[in-house]
């Protein structure tokens, strides 16, 4: 009956017995045997050679990926609704050392190649202005809308030709490849993603995300930020072995589909509600107060989204009979 958010998602069981499996004596930090095998693991997933690191959120991996792209004096383009503006408390800020998030606008919080372009190009290059040093685009974007291929790729060709590197917030990664049905590979570093914050929590992890660079010569001063900012754990095989056991037999991508299910349940039941294209697992719909108000005395939670908007979240735990109670009470409404 809860669809305020998928980070109250339960925990997946092979999670947890991953957990319980790792809880032996290993060494501390990133030294330990399973925190050795992300790199080839993500390696693998990709098809090409990466270095990978847990954090525990994902605030702490967009913000370390933010700084290793850019330098106190500079700037990050971003949506103007994207989470490292609006929900992050300016954590982005503290990592990098004040460089500022240059906001722009993009219908259902995605950032399109033209509006990048057209932001550079308005920007003198002297020292009396902030230089853009890159853009970051969150998929599936903060109203559950995926970026393509396509659309990834001709935001990195501009970035390529303004000389900005390219970070993807992909807290929703595994709901947007799900729904892509592509190979990872063909929305991340072959469209010319430099490093992407890849979510777990949100979909069935306990409390481990990673970072996956793609250019690793950005990882390398990140293992010492990490640890400035204190997220080097000292039993960091806890998050490693999270991160493997969603890896695993694709865990990751059968949750996601699961989650991507439920959203297209409501989907169908809200119909002419929809302010969104359902995507991935968010649903933003048109309710009245009194119909927000009718549908929590029935017991289902959600957030209010502006006036007369509600956002629902479906998570990889929710079955179809968890699920349906739901449309069938937006359907009745």
């Amino acid at each position: 009956m809860r669809f305020f958010s998928d980070n109250a998602a339960s925990v997946h069981p092979k999670v947890m017995a991953a957990l319980a499996a790792a809880n032996g004596q290993d060494t501390a930090y990133d030294g330990d045997a399973l925190s050795a095998q992300l790199n080839g693991a993500f390696s693998d997933l990709f098809g090409t050679d990466v270095e990978a690191m847990w954090v525990a959120t994902g605030t702490a991996a967009n913000s370390l990926a933010l700084a290793a792209l850019c330098q106190p004096h500079q700037g990050v383009i971003c949506h103007e609704e994207a989470h490292i503006e609006q929900d992050e408390a300016g954590a982005p800020g503290f990592y990098t050392g004040g460089a500022k998030l240059m906001l722009v606008q993009g219908e259902g919080a995605k950032v399109a190649a033209e509006t990048v372009d057209r932001l550079c190009a308005a920007i003198r290059d002297d020292v009396h202005q902030v230089q853009p040093a890159a853009v970051s685009i969150t998929n599936a974007s903060e109203y559950g809308l995926v970026y393509t291929p396509d659309e990834v790729a001709a935001v990195s060709e501009v970035c390529t030709q303004r000389r900005l590197g390219l970070h993807m917030d992909g807290a929703r990664f595994a709901n947007a490849v799900a729904m892509l049905g592509c190979h990872p590979a063909d929305v991340t570093w072959k469209a010319g993603v430099d490093v992407l914050s890849f979510g777990f929590v949100k979909n069935g992890g306990m409390g481990a995300e990673a970072l996956v660079f793609f250019d690793k010569d950005l990882a390398r001063e990140t293992h010492y930020r990490r640890k400035r900012a204190g997220h080097l754990q000292s039993k960091g095989r806890y998050l490693a072995v999270q991160i493997l056991a969603m890896l695993d037999g694709d865990l990751w991508l059968q949750n996601a589909r699961a989650a991507n299910h439920g959203a297209q349940m409501l989907a169908q039941a809200a119909a002419k509600r929809l302010l969104y294209p359902v995507e991935a697992n968010e649903v933003f719909i048109k309710i009245t107060a009194t119909e927000a108000e009718t549908l929590r005395g029935a017991g289902f939670d959600f957030y209010d989204w502006g006036e007369g908007q509600a956002r629902l979240v479906t998570s990889w735990n929710q079955s179809a009979e968890d699920i349906r109670p739901l449309a069938e009470a937006i359907a009745a409404l």
